[in-house]
């Protein structure tokens, strides 16, 4: 089966919550343009949707909950977001505003974008195997999908800066500790942890819940506006180093299996 024929997201409602899969086992939930057109399209429907007052996304297997951008999909030149919605950014969700809370439900290891995407959720509930991390830099790259400014945002500063900096993950339980995760929970059980989440919120006043996250994330009109500065720099200094010749090397030495030799230019 191709990819055009896969769904990339796989929806479904349990009353009032929508859960949106991420629907590549076989590359780890690695996001591709398939996945960026079912997870967007998803969340696009939920916002218009009155019906829906709280979102859920998870990965498919027990494997990975995303393993961020496919490598091999960017290395063929192809386009892996979502092509008639650029602004929503990675996976058609890191930017996509919608005013329902978002839930993660991290099952596995979220690495890189993986944990973008949790950064980019209202709340994580995540499996005692869950890994998190931005292993950006070992590989010539930056975290350029938000995960640059708002790992910074959402845990102390120093133990931001030591998981940007050394690129090492850290366990679901140092991620709750560090307030990036909201609930830790056995393997297998994350899906079941995240709707019961869902269904403690979805008991309360949609419109007031939907207004109350509009304030909290500060966003006009579907903008987080303060965010808006921080895609411009992250957006500007990627440019300069996606093109740089370490991030050839990275990659390359990653699919080589041998230790990276940087030129700082």
């Amino acid at each position: 089966m191709t990819a055009v024929e896969a769904p990339g997201a796989l929806v479904e409602r349990r009353g009032h919550v929508m859960v949106v899969t991420i629907n590549r086992p076989e590359a780890r939930n690695a996001i591709n343009a398939a996945v960026s057109i079912g997870l967007g399209d998803a969340l696009e429907e939920a916002q218009n949707d009155p019906d829906v007052w709280v979102v859920v996304v998870t990965g498919s297997g027990d494997k990975s909950f995303c393993a961020g951008a496919d490598l091999k999909a960017l290395s063929r030149g192809e386009n892996i977001g979502h092509p008639d919605h650029p602004k929503w950014g990675f996976a058609g969700y890191v930017r996509h505003f919608i005013d329902k809370p978002t839930i993660s439900a991290v099952n596995g290891t979220a690495l890189g974008g993986g944990t973008e995407l949790a950064l980019a959720s209202d709340l994580v509930v995540a499996g005692e195997s869950a890994k998190f991390g931005l292993p950006e830099v070992k590989r010539g790259l930056i975290a350029g999908a938000g995960g640059v400014f708002r790992i910074v945002e959402q845990i102390p500063r120093k133990v931001a800066m030591q998981m940007m900096l050394t690129g090492e993950p850290i366990s679901a339980a140092d991620a709750q500790r560090w307030g990036l995760v909201n609930e830790v929970v056995a393997d297998g059980t994350v899906l079941d942890a995240a709707l019961a989440l869902a269904e403690r919120i979805a008991v309360n006043a949609p419109l007031a819940v939907q207004a109350s996250k509009r304030v909290a994330r500060g966003a006009d009109d579907g903008v987080v506006t303060d965010e808006e500065p921080d895609w411009k720099r992250t957006m500007r200094e990627a440019v300069a180093v996606f093109g740089s010749e370490d991030a050839k090397e990275g990659p390359l030495a990653f699919a080589q299996k041998r230790q990276p030799v940087w030129k700082a230019r």
